[in-house]
């Protein structure tokens, strides 16, 4: 049985924030990531890029979860987060928060996975021995939403597990000492316990099962409507460093600072940042992405949740939660 539901996770959770925070007063913005999540915009944050092109101070703030970064997002608290997951931003919006998605920030399908203790022996073929099993499971995040579409793949009902919720760094060390029969998480929380299991499915097999997975850029609906041109800013630098780091040529510059900033070793940062897919402006404005596709995966994500009892129900369209004006202007 699952022990939160998501959606009071994701309004009622109050965040813990590390770090200097300070409300947007014209002066500063308060901005969420994640740790062991490198991204080519974290070139640009050392660098103080985003502060030269918005001409204010920005408090950056980590992460464990997209649901705490919606809760910080509702409180106030934190007015753009950068890689927020797309379930949780589905959640957060199912249960009446009003946010925005403004850009895609990364696809990554082979970095968010479900992990099986080794000694188990579980793999695809012997996937219905789950059953029963204890699974630590972060609510509300891009791993649940996987989680329950393989389950489903399976045949494995999810009522018969023992579900825990769980942010990735400790399902990752649940899973080493042998507490927890699975995990489902991503980032250096993934390779941590890939050391002590199996995933079920690969990246390629899931992309072709439909089940993505991308994060993006996002934040309140108000704040956004009234700093729109602060927003195209941001969303420009962090499109820019995209380039950057697309183009291939600044690879060996970018990749220490990213390092560092993400927490990580340069050669753990490298191997995650491979199986990342940054899209181009033109391409997240596109009919695949932002353009026309997104509303309907939207949907597809929260019925996912209504289904398995997690969220009470979906909206009638996710079209309004979609603002690609500033991305526009970026462009």
């Amino acid at each position: 049985m699952i022990k939160k539901t998501t959606a009071a996770l994701a309004l009622g959770v109050a965040a813990t924030l590390s770090g200097t925070t300070a409300m947007a007063d014209g002066h500063a913005i308060t901005v969420g990531y994640f740790l062991e999540w490198p991204m080519p915009f974290q070139f640009a944050k050392v660098n103080g890029t985003y502060e030269e092109a918005l001409g204010m101070e920005i408090n950056w703030v980590s992460f464990d979860t997209g649901t705490a970064m919606s809760a910080a997002m509702a409180s106030g608290d934190v007015q753009l987060s950068v890689s927020q997951g797309v379930p949780p931003f589905v959640v957060a919006t199912s249960a009446g928060q009003d946010l925005q998605m403004l850009d895609v920030a990364v696809s990554y399908a082979d970095n968010d996975n479900c992990v099986v203790r080794s000694d188990l022996e579980i793999d695809a073929s012997t996937a219905g021995d789950l059953a029963g099993l204890k699974a630590a499971v972060p609510l509300g995040t891009a791993a649940h939403y996987g989680f329950l579409r393989q389950m489903d793949h399976f045949g494995v009902d999810v009522a018969s597990m023992e579900i825990v919720d769980m942010a990735p760094p400790d399902g990752a060390a649940a899973i080493a000492q042998g507490s927890i029969d699975m995990m489902c998480g991503w980032g250096g929380s993934l390779r941590r316990a890939l050391e002590h299991g199996n995933t079920l499915l690969t990246g390629a097999e899931k992309t072709e099962l439909g089940i993505l997975v991308f994060d993006v850029t996002s934040g309140p609906t108000d704040w956004v409507a009234e700093n729109e041109d602060t927003v195209s800013k941001f969303l420009a630098v962090t499109a820019e460093a995209n380039a950057m780091w697309n183009a291939g040529d600044m690879k060996d510059e970018m990749l220490p600072v990213i390092a560092q900033d993400a927490g990580m070793d340069v050669e753990a940062t490298e191997a995650t940042l491979a199986t990342f897919v940054f899209p181009s402006v033109e391409e997240q404005l596109g009919d695949a992405w932002l353009g026309a596709a997104a509303p309907s995966f939207l949907s597809g994500v929260a019925n996912v949740f209504v289904e398995a009892g997690s969220i009470d129900g979906a909206l009638d369209s996710y079209e309004g939660n979609i603002n690609t004006g500033p991305l526009a202007a970026a462009n």
